[in-house]
């Protein structure tokens, strides 16, 4: 199957479960990838083939941005959900959220969790 990638969306935001999370908030990373068929705008090199991943980007962007939520999970099936409703040429996202500094003891570089969907028909 073929697929977009937005990697790299590095946003500022307020998600936690910890009021320190909630109040001073952190850095998360996004990196989506959009399973689709690209061989219509591979083939007539028309927009109207693909999905805008400019488009898909600043809605992306909006829902880390937005409403606070305890858990990154809860966060990526958001912006999965968003993707499906947006784009009927989505057949599935696989989005991974990436805590840069949670606040857990420990030596490790940083936190992510991957969520892979498929659309329900």
């Amino acid at each position: 199957m073929d697929n977009i990638r937005i990697n790299g969306i590095k946003t500022y935001a307020y998600h936690g479960v910890f009021d320190a999370e909630r109040t001073l908030g952190q850095f998360f990373i996004t990196d989506v990838v959009m399973h689709l068929d690209l061989t219509p705008a591979s083939t007539t090199d028309d927009l109207n083939g693909t999905v805008h991943y400019g488009e898909a980007y600043q809605m992306i962007e909006e829902i880390i941005k937005g409403e606070p939520v305890n858990l990154i999970e809860h966060l990526a099936e958001k912006v999965s959900k968003a993707l499906f409703d947006r784009y009927d040429k989505i057949v599935g996202t696989e989005v991974t959220i990436t805590k840069v500094n949670p606040p857990i003891e420990g030596n490790y570089d940083n936190v992510s969790i991957t969520l892979n969907r498929k659309r329900e028909d």
